[in-house]
């Protein structure tokens, strides 16, 4: 009966040299590069404090002025927004008087015309009174005639649609006579006066 071979199942001596080195060689750069990252890192951290304190405090005086600019444009607004609401109660009505202009103009021309009979003096004494009441609720809200006969022509209240040559009862750039009267809101000017003016 033939003996069995005991030869041994050892490693090679040459692949166990072969794998120590590579483990050596794998270490040897791990090491490497953790000491390339410390050396990142302390020079990441060892940056000059007063640099830092620098652009600190320069940051700082940014925000503080973008604050106060923030404050500044809030005031502003604010201000602006009360003008704006004084403005509107101040004129508030203003188209509604506008609206009414055309009839007070018809009232006028109601009343111009003769009234033979005792109706028509009747019904102009109504109208009289409609008039009157009209012209007591606009003066009553701010909304006055323009002054314009016989007073220098100012082109803000006055419209001039003809003009005249000047004689001695009427100087240069002075109103000869109203075509429609013109109205004030306070001190906004609702429709000017249409005028001649003599030149």
């Amino acid at each position: 009966m033939a003996k069995k071979s005991t030869r041994t199942t050892s490693e090679d001596p040459q692949a166990s040299t072969t794998d120590s080195a590579a483990t050596s060689t794998a270490s040897e750069a791990t090491q490497a590069a953790t000491s390339a990252t410390d050396d990142q890192a302390e020079q990441t951290t060892a940056v000059d404090p007063t640099q830092q304190i620098t652009d600190l405090k320069a940051q700082l005086d940014a925000k503080d002025d973008q604050l106060l600019r923030a404050q500044a444009e809030i005031v502003n607004m604010q201000n602006r927004n009360k003008k704006e609401q004084a403005a509107l109660l101040k004129y508030d009505g203003q188209a509604l008087a506008k609206d009414v202009l055309p009839v007070l103009d018809n009232l006028e021309r109601a009343l111009a015309t003769p009234a033979d009979d005792e109706a028509a003096q009747q019904l102009k004494k109504g109208v009289e009174m409609v008039y009157g009441h009209l012209q007591d609720a606009l003066k009553k809200h701010g909304v006055t005639e323009v002054a314009a006969a016989g007073e220098k022509f100012d082109p803000n209240i006055h419209q001039a649609v003809q003009t005249v040559p000047v004689d001695d009862d009427h100087p240069a750039d002075t109103v000869v006579q109203v075509l429609q009267r013109g109205y004030l809101l306070k001190d906004r000017t609702l429709r000017p006066a249409m005028v001649v003016v003599a030149q």
